[in-house]
């Protein structure tokens, strides 16, 4: 079974985090919310408390299959701060593992210098971060084992796309047709 790390931050875009969330687990992945505050509590950027499945502290996210980064601010400032959380994402990327970003944070990889000659996307105001990427405004693009999205309404697209990557077609219909996704 595919494993999916989602990493929280005080001040994340709650529907970017858990629609990503519930696509991966109706496709089948196991997904684990991992807190980068000393406790479980994140409290979103529209002051929505939600419980992470682990504390940075308590999680060992090595074994994932895929790292993903939901925006919103100063959510994904607070990622970026991390220095624990950037470390491990140069890990998965030297690796050739996938690593996933949507709206904002998709700036932190680009901080990190993952986008040189990649194609990505983000939320508007945040292009000139995405350093050394090829910009596009698509809703949800993937290039190589880097997938990044525009925002919140591209948040079940971004899902469903990890769960093709992950999980294959037949599964990716599945859970898109389950949905009632307005392309079925």
């Amino acid at each position: 079974m595919s494993k999916v790390s989602i990493f929280m931050a005080n001040g994340m875009e709650e529907v970017e985090c858990l629609a990503v969330a519930d696509m991966l687990k109706r496709g089948g992945v196991e997904v684990e919310t991992v807190s980068i505050n000393e406790t479980n509590a994140v409290t979103s950027s529209h002051n929505v408390t939600i419980l992470a499945d682990k504390t940075w502290a308590e999680a060992d996210c090595t074994d994932a299959d895929l790292l993903f980064l939901p925006g919103g601010m100063p959510g994904t400032t607070n990622l970026g701060a991390h220095e624990g959380l950037c470390a491990l994402i140069k890990e998965f990327d030297a690796a050739g593992k996938r690593v996933a970003a949507i709206c904002a944070a998709p700036s932190v990889l680009g901080q990190l210098g993952l986008l040189h000659g990649r194609q990505a996307t983000c939320y508007p105001g945040f292009e000139e971060q995405l350093t050394g990427a090829i910009y596009t405004r698509q809703g949800v693009i993937t290039d190589g084992h880097i997938t990044t999205a525009r925002g919140v309404g591209f948040a079940i697209d971004m899902g469903l796309e990890l769960v093709k990557l992950l999980q294959g077609e037949e599964v990716f219909a599945q859970v898109k047709g389950s949905i009632q996704h307005p392309e079925c």
